[in-house]
């Protein structure tokens, strides 16, 4: 699946729920669903700086794709880190570093998110951009 299928069904699932809770709700679920980080991958290195809550991301490559695992002390940002590994786990690296991820703003995160979480959100797709970069060169 493309990049962009898979934001449009998360949009999807997303316009399923009218109330702001219950959206939080679904991104707890994600977040609870993540398939859980080795414990040897949460060094500073994998920290995601500019996050009010910890959160670390890892990257690795497996024919010519690059796949995520994340994991976060805070379980709203968790379910934003399964939402974004969601759409980028299994894509090549060109692909994720062309991505325009409108999606986020379709579903109405950013607007409902506090500024420190917005900027944690930014910083996890910087990141996941900066590997995709990183992997794309070599």
């Amino acid at each position: 699946m493309t990049i962009a299928e898979i934001e449009e069904q998360i949009v999807e699932e997303f316009s399923m729920y009218e109330d702001w809770m219950d959206k939080y709700a679904y991104l707890i679920e994600i977040g609870n669903g993540l398939e859980s980080m080795d414990e040897a991958h949460k060094t500073e290195d994998n920290l995601i700086k500019g996050c009010q809550s910890r959160v670390w991301f890892h990257a690795e490559m497996r024919d010519g794709k690059l796949y995520f695992t994340a994991d976060s002390d805070a379980i709203i940002t968790k379910g934003i880190a399964g939402l974004l590994i969601r759409v980028f786990s299994g894509q090549a690296p060109k692909d994720i570093v062309d991505a325009n991820l409108d999606f986020i703003d379709k579903i109405g995160l950013t607007q409902h998110l506090s500024p420190t979480r917005s900027n944690g959100l930014l910083s996890m797709v910087k990141q996941i951009k900066y590997y995709a970069l990183a992997y794309a060169g070599k």
